[in-house]
Parts: C-alpha cells; sequence; structure tokens
C-alpha cells in the first residue's frame, strides 16, 4: 500500500543500461598469464632505462623506434593476461574438478581480433586526443609537434589498450573509467600511474638546471613508463579492489 502524498522516487538508471561491473579486473587463472603479468613490468621499465641515452640524443627516432616495441608488449599483455571485453575470467577449479579442454591456438585466435582493435582504436582514437590534451596542459603549440605526437602515441600504448581489451567501448563503463568510479586493479593502476608519472615527468622541464635530458618530452616519456608500472603492482597488489570517493 502506497503512502498518500508520496511519490516513488524513478531510478536513474535506465532498465536498458548494460550491466556495469564492480569487481576488479583479474588475470587469467593459468601459469602462463600469472608468468607474463610478471614480466611484463619488467620489460616496461627496461624501455626508458635501456634507450634514455638515445632518447636523450635524438627523440623522435627513439620514439619512433619505441613504439613498436610497446605496441608489441602490450599486445601481448593483453593477448595473454586478461579477460576481453569486461568478461570474467573463469572461475577457479574445485578440487578434482577438471576444466573443459581448449585448444591454445583457437583461444589465442580468438583473443588475437580484439586485442589488435584496442591497439587500433589507441592508435586513431586515444593518440588525438591525448595529443589535444597535451597541449591544454601546456605542451608547445607551434614547435616540437612530432615531439608531441609520438609523446602522445607512447601515452595512448601505455593508458588505453587494456581498457578497451577489457572493457570495451560501452558508454556508461567509459563514464566510469574517467570519473574514478571503478574498483582499482593493475589494469585501471597502469593507467592512472602513466597519466600520473607522465604529469610529474614534466616538473624538471621548466628548471634552471640546463640539462640536455630536460628538453620536451624525455623526462615526460620516462615518467610515464615509470608511472605505468609503478601504478600496475600498486593497484594489482596493495590497493587491489579500493574505490575512490570523490567528494
Amino acid at each position: 500500500m502506497s503512502t498518500p502524498g508520496i511519490l516513488p522516487i524513478p531510478s536513474s538508471k535506465s532498465a536498458s543500461d548494460p550491466p556495469v561491473t564492480s569487481k576488479p579486473v583479474s588475470i587469467l587463472d593459468n601459469d602462463i598469464a600469472r608468468l607474463a603479468s610478471n614480466v611484463h613490468p619488467i620489460l616496461l621499465v627496461s624501455i626508458p632505462l635501456l634507450s634514455f641515452p638515445r632518447l636523450v640524443e635524438d627523440p623522435i627516432s627513439a620514439l619512433i623506434g619505441l613504439a613498436s616495441t610497446t605496441a608489441v608488449i602490450q599486445l601481448l599483455y593483453c593477448l595473454v593476461c586478461l579477460p576481453s571485453t569486461g568478461q570474467a575470467p573463469p572461475p577457479p577449479l574445485k578440487p578434482g574438478q577438471k576444466r573443459k579442454s581448449v585448444k591454445l591456438a583457437q583461444d589465442l585466435g580468438a583473443r588475437l581480433v580484439p586485442a589488435l582493435l584496442s591497439l587500433l582504436l589507441s592508435l586513431f582514437l586515444s593518440t588525438p586526443l591525448l595529443y589535444i590534451t597535451l597541449i591544454l596542459f601546456g605542451g608547445p603549440l607551434t614547435t616540437h609537434l612530432p615531439h608531441t605526437a609520438l609523446l602522445a602515441l607512447h601515452l595512448a600504448l601505455l593508458i588505453t589498450p587494456q581498457l578497451y581489451y577489457v572493457h570495451g567501448l560501452d558508454a556508461l563503463t567509459w563514464r566510469r573509467i574517467v570519473s574514478l568510479q571503478l574498483p582499482l586493479d593493475e589494469v585501471v593502476g597502469m593507467s592512472m600511474g602513466a597519466c600520473v608519472g607522465a604529469w610529474l615527468g614534466a616538473i624538471p622541464i621548466p628548471l634552471d638546471w640546463d640539462r640536455e635530458w630536460q628538453k620536451w618530452p624525455v623526462t615526460v616519456v620516462s615518467g610515464a613508463y615509470a608511472g605505468a608500472v609503478v601504478g600496475k603492482l600498486v593497484g594489482g597488489h596493495l590497493v587491489r579492489g579500493w574505490k575512490i570517493k570523490m567528494s
């Protein structure tokens, strides 16, 4: 029986809205995925460490060469370690239970298409958006155009392939990603870490030290890679499942 004078408050969520996951993303439950997930940050952090002298000497050629390496690393990470398009990994096996056998080639083949699409979206969608963002955040507007474009490409490769691969293109989910409403995991942590690392990496550039490595965008690229690794480790282990509360 309804209460007189009180109207029911309609829900802000439409019945046609897709379900939104509130659980952190887990890597696939197999030994290869676990091993690859542990090797992944080592490979990422080695890129700026091993190539730093070349990055300082000739940023454009260094960034062009490193982009393909980063793309392959991110492709393999998505392909081997992560569930695709928001689908949760299969639950752990119970004692005595056998998992249905799936041919490895068939499984990887099914994952290859969304992984490649994630890279293409990062290249053609995320890179232009990040280029505009870099300009709005103080990047050079009329000079160093290829430097800024290549920086945007590397940021796109660090931030978005894993998000596209895991969460797809659902608008509601992406609103939650942008507004930091998803629970923290290694996927979200790596993307957030790359953003924070790039922002912190820009701090030494205007300082009056007259060092060669302060030129645009050496420290920003290095900070993005370091931040992605730290964010992945922190989000995947230390604060996994936490949610950022926005006041």
